[in-house]
């Protein structure tokens, strides 16, 4: 990265969310009846500015770039990771989940793994870690990132919830699927995760896709990239960034890359 680049980006990379997401969350994995669900998080290089509030962690890394001056200090993940979850959510109603932290500080591709009975839900009880070259530049060349649109003001995803233990396991498989997918490089599996996952989405929180905020036809345009590619879903509730799994070219598309090296 440029010198001149680097001062305004900093070091911190940002974190690329797959199949799984809310599981992380102690009010969705409390309710799983097949515990550990999982979600599958991806570290990125920051070679350009993300937008924030579009589900990159942004709001995450911004805590961690005033604290940290642009770069992690040399302790050990795990440590880090608490340190950066009490900075974030101290006195906050909805805390953020603990999957945005170490998305940002776990290199590599991590498969998260919430057992409510496990430190209450807010961090992992297990995280198993793929840094493999092969899969890696895989997935690097089989994702595709589509900006949609920031979550707009106002805009909240938990106004409605349908907390179904059934559709909350099959939230926590999503992940698990997703990340055995990405080890194999199958690429149908990967998209059929994905799409898994956005399913669970509507259904355990529709205001994932629908909210009187929201001016773009969220669910409508998820539904076409799915019918044209093997999957696809958002990068965040609200929109943000729609992230499609093909091999072929993704028109307006960007691909991002994906940090392996601690």
């Amino acid at each position: 990265m440029p010198r001149s680049l680097g001062r305004v980006l900093g070091r911190i990379p940002y974190r690329v969310a797959l199949a799984g997401g809310w599981i992380d969350q102690p009010f969705v994995s409390r309710l799983n009846p097949q515990p550990p669900g999982s979600m599958v998080v991806v570290s990125i290089e920051p070679q350009f500015w993300f937008m924030e509030r579009a589900g990159l962690a942004t709001g995450t890394r911004a805590v961690a770039l005033k604290r940290w001056k642009g770069r992690f200090p040399k302790r050990a993940p795990a440590v880090l990771v608490q340190e950066l979850y009490e900075a974030e959510n101290r006195g906050k109603a909805e805390p953020s989940g603990s999957q945005d932290m170490i998305g940002l500080i776990y290199p590599g591709i991590n498969r998260l793994d919430y057992d409510y009975a496990a430190n209450g839900g807010v961090f992992p009880s297990h995280i198993e870690t793929i840094r493999s070259h092969r899969a890696v530049r895989w997935l690097e060349n089989v994702l595709h990132i589509l900006p949609v649109g920031p979550r707009p003001p106002g805009y909240g995803p938990l106004g409605e919830k349908h907390l179904s233990p059934r559709w909350i396991a099959r939230l926590g498989r999503s992940g698990r699927d997703c990340f055995e997918a990405i080890g194999r490089t199958d690429l149908e599996a990967l998209g059929a995760s994905l799409n898994e996952c956005m399913k669970c989405w509507e259904f355990l929180l529709p205001q994932t896709l629908r909210h009187p905020t929201i001016p773009t036809d969220l669910k409508g345009l998820l539904a076409a990239y799915q019918a044209e590619y093997p999957g696809a879903m958002y990068s965040g509730c609200g929109g943000g960034y729609l992230y499609v799994v093909s091999n072929r070219p993704v028109p307006g598309s960007f691909q991002a890359r994906i940090r392996a090296a601690a």
